[in-house]
């Protein structure tokens, strides 16, 4: 047996951080003996991993399972992504409402004050609370044998961690992305926060830089701004959230513009140096060559795999520095026993997307001999939110995507205002979209921005696996009143375009008979 006490820790070292790392890395746990051969390794921890060998040793039919882990059980999503970002939004969601409640005939508050010890705490405890469905012991009682320390394939049919061999039939690398480190002169130097540190600081940021104005820049500038901090973006497109529906994209810009975030467009971040008065950005926008001094710099601007120390040349399993282990349509990389999930091979870089990926991997590496009835990632219908406020919702393809696909395509758009319970909300900046084919009810995807956006997206993703088109989405009926009725209302405006003059002139016929 082996002691891997790795020296993990997670500050700040309270009792909620304590209790934590007591679930997903505990510092007295003592690796297992390894069995004699593994139906299934899996390398990393986070959900793609959590679910392919918790589910695989699941399923009551003696699969031999291990679980390799260098770091935190849970992976992102827990413990620096999903889980945190969610607690954080949520409390400076109040802190909005309370700001803007004078609308709503309720008189706010002359000094709204906040306590960011306070939230930080309370995201810990329900971080916390969350933990212990990822941690070692419920894997443990699952079956699956936990490893603490770093995975590395030392040849066709082993991995080693601390010290130890594990033999295997099938393997799954599942370990992850990282925060991509800007390359910008001087800024490891003056130091930088990430998704991976951000939420560990116990005091608010005066002034916050929030660098890349995609998904996680626009959720923690957003979150940050509302908490208290002076927030600047920087971002190098014309636009914030670029890979998104332009319409849906404006509705949250505006929104953040309004909310009193600074944003910098088409910007070249030059160098990054400290002074007395803090950290000093100097940069290139539109307006020429200008700098800028905050207490805290954020940076959200993209990912990078974790394969550097895994031998995966060992093992011949093709990868790219960038882009993360190549696998096919099954997940199976060039390697035939080795497959791959989530992060660390998807462009979807989402924990449902993982969990979905994770349950295709079960049943490609364990139920589909000779390469029979496999599953493909291709056939999986992806929605994904970005949890600004209001939120964007998506799912399927955009109008771009359907046009280059030689798609002939129609798209039905249903404002906010035009939603009875958005304005009795007063949340009228939102819509609708549903892209479907011509001459056809099909839906090809949907957009949707609105408060709890995330929620409503589900409809129309089931639509869509279920195959069920347009006209029968108008037989839905919804509560009134909802903002999920935009659904309702887009389904019957497609119903309408089928009153031709010659469909008019036939009920007009039948309603004579009647």
């Amino acid at each position: 047996m082996n002691n891997q006490n790795h020296a993990v820790t997670i500050e700040p070292w309270d009792e909620y951080n304590q209790e934590l790392l007591a679930n997903v890395h505990p510092p007295d746990w003592i690796n297992p003996t390894p069995a004699d051969y593994y139906d299934l390794v899996v390398i990393g921890a986070g959900t793609a991993g959590l679910v392919t060998a918790n589910g695989a040793a699941g399923l009551g039919i003696g699969l031999k399972v291990a679980m390799i882990e260098k770091n935190l059980l849970g992976g992102d999503c827990l413990n620096v992504g999903c889980v945190p970002s969610k607690c954080l939004i949520r409390s400076s969601r109040v802190a909005a409402e309370m700001r803007s409640a004078l609308p709503y005939g309720v008189q706010p508050p002359d000094h709204l004050a906040i306590d960011f010890p306070a939230v930080m705490a309370r995201m810990r405890q329900i971080r916390t609370k969350i933990s212990p469905i990822d941690s070692a012991v419920a894997a443990k009682k699952a079956g699956v044998d936990v490893f603490f320390g770093e995975a590395r394939f030392k040849n066709k049919d082993t991995i080693t961690v601390g010290g130890q061999d594990l033999k295997f039939k099938k393997a799954v690398i599942a370990s992850g992305a990282r925060a991509v480190q800007p390359k910008i002169t001087g800024i490891e130097e003056t130091g930088y926060l990430t998704n991976e540190s951000v939420f560990s600081l116990t005091s608010l940021p005066k002034k916050l830089a929030v660098i890349g104005g995609g998904p996680i820049g626009c959720e923690l500038a957003q979150a940050f701004q509302r908490l208290g901090s002076e927030v600047t973006v920087f971002h190098k497109g014309s636009h914030l959230l670029d890979k998104e529906d332009v319409d849906a994209a404006e509705i949250v810009q505006q929104g953040l513009i309004k909310e009193g975030i600074r944003l910098v467009l088409n910007c070249q971040l030059e160098s990054v140096s400290q002074n007395p008065e803090g950290k000093v950005i100097n940069f290139i926008s539109d307006r020429g060559s200008e700098s800028i001094v905050v207490e805290e710099i954020l940076a959200g601007a993209g990912r990078q795999p974790n394969v550097e120390s895994l031998n995966l040349e060992a093992v011949g399993v093709e990868y790219d520095a960038r882009k993360g282990v190549k696998v096919n349509d099954y997940l199976q990389t060039s390697n035939s026993k080795i497959y791959g999930a989530g992060d660390i091979c998807m462009n979807w870089k989402y924990t449902h997307a993982a969990d979905a990926a994770a349950r295709i991997v079960i049943k490609n590496t364990l139920f589909s001999p000779f390469g029979l009835n496999q599953s493909k990632l291709s056939d999986l219908v992806m929605p994904w939110v970005t949890f600004t406020d209001p939120e964007i919702a998506h799912v399927g393809m955009y109008e771009n995507e359907a046009q280059a696909k030689g798609i002939d395509c129609k798209t039905i758009t249903i404002d906010f205002d035009d939603v009875d319970r958005a304005l009795a909300d007063g949340e009228t900046e939102g819509l609708v979209k549903i892209l479907h084919k011509q001459g056809s009810d099909e839906i090809l995807g949907a957009t949707i921005v609105a408060r709890h956006a995330g929620e409503m997206i589900s409809e129309i993703t089931t639509a869509m696996i279920g195959g069920m088109g347009l006209s029968k989405l108008s037989t839905v009926i919804h509560p009134y009143p909802t903002q999920a009725a935009a659904i309702k209302q887009a389904a019957d405006a497609y119903r309408r375009t089928l009153l031709t003059e010659k469909t008019k002139k036939l009920l007009g016929f039948l309603s004579k008979l009647s």
